[in-house]
């Protein structure tokens, strides 16, 4: 090869990685002012709602702000899929190891800031790609949201069964009730459905639901006393 055709690929390689450098820096910086923004204003839709609603043709997601909704809810939350929730910065190190240990290296042991990450900026799915956003995503909610916007969003983003996200939907639609009525046994139901939201329902008499739901309740009042609850209440 020439001294001319290596000089022009070698110039090739560097404007590539001039411009692949530059698109990094652009979308870092565009996911940091949407995050940004989304600290002060509620995410209007996720993809999983849009989907939906395309689907359905509507959806039940009014949103409530955590201080107006239970206590209850919050701890029931993080009782049945995130109790170190507050002692994590963002990744629960514990939860991952024994998603390894169990074969599952996708799943991962998926923190509440993780489900958020995935849920308003991302889509459903479990490849790498997709991971790697979500852990991106997930450092940067922690650090510019803080714990307690995280736990607000996902309580209103959460799916909590067929077309209906979030607590406040689910409080009215199962029970009626707004969801600063939930009192710890119907909120801990609630969070008993999932990660099967359109299969389970927490009004249902099923013995799992009893079950779980017990058990979710046990783990609520523990991490309330305990300590674990302290960022979000």
């Amino acid at each position: 090869m020439s001294i001319s055709k290596r000089s022009h690929r070698r110039s090739l390689t560097a404007g590539l990685l001039r411009f692949t450098a530059r698109a990094a820096v652009v979308a870092l910086a565009a996911a940091v002012l949407l995050v940004g923004v989304l600290r002060f204003v509620d995410p209007p839709l996720t993809y999983l709602m849009a989907r939906e609603w395309w689907r359905l043709g509507s959806i039940e997601h009014p949103w409530i702000a955590i201080e107006a909704a239970s206590d209850s809810l919050p701890l029931a939350a993080a009782a049945a899929e995130d109790a170190n929730f507050c002692r994590h910065r963002g990744f629960d190190v514990a939860g991952i190891r024994d998603a390894l240990a169990d074969g599952d290296r996708l799943r991962g042991g998926s923190s509440i800031s993780q489900q958020v990450a995935k849920n308003v900026f991302l889509w459903p799915g479990r490849s790498w790609l997709r991971k790697g956003l979500e852990a991106g995503f997930t450092v940067l909610i922690e650090a510019i949201w803080g714990k307690r916007r995280i736990m607000e969003v996902y309580l209103n983003v959460a799916e909590t069964g067929e077309g209906i996200f979030g607590v406040e939907a689910a409080a009215q639609h199962y029970w009626g009730v707004p969801a600063a009525d939930l009192g710890p046994q119907r909120s801990a139901r609630l969070m008993a459905v999932l990660p099967d939201p359109r299969g389970r329902s927490p009004t249902s008499g099923s013995g799992y639901i009893a079950r779980r739901g017990a058990a979710i309740e046990r783990g609520a009042a523990t991490i309330r006393v305990d300590g674990r609850a302290a960022c979000f209440l």
